[in-house]
């Protein structure tokens, strides 16, 4: 894609933005600002939610299964509250499509991690002539 028309694409798309919202503003009044704050909170709850990501990506991890599909999974909610967040129709549409997206399976990360088997939970003794155990002295 030339640089011209990248750039053209990015100064159209704020102006696309305003007149969208004033032609909706004119039509539908107050309705507008209000469908804006409530999908501003939207957005910002998503965000909220998609702070636990690392959470999941370490419960994943410790289950033995790869990370990259919950890393995926947040990126693209977390894009797509920030998306809400900025005032807009068109990247509230951006923001429901990318919602609506199923998480896809990328097939080079898809692949689970084996755990390797635990001999004991305990760790082993720098020699094998400790025996480990529990004792009572009587007197």
């Amino acid at each position: 894609m030339p640089l011209p028309l990248l750039l053209l694409i990015l100064l159209a798309f704020p102006v696309v933005e305003i007149w969208l919202l004033i032609e909706l503003a004119g039509r539908y009044g107050v309705w507008v600002l209000l469908y804006l704050v409530v999908v501003a909170i939207l957005g910002w709850r998503l965000i909220q939610d998609e702070k636990l990501m690392l959470g999941r990506m370490t419960q994943t991890l410790s289950q033995g299964g790869a990370p990259a599909r919950a890393l995926f999974s947040g990126a693209k909610n977390m894009l797509a509250g920030i998306l809400l967040i900025i005032p807009g129709v068109v990247t509230d549409a951006i923001a429901v499509i990318l919602l609506l997206l199923p998480s896809a399976k990328p097939e080079v990360f898809d692949q689970t991690v084996q755990p390797e088997p635990r001999q004991s939970r305990r760790p082993q003794a720098a020699n094998d002539d400790v025996i480990e155990g529990e004792y009572t002295r009587e007197d």
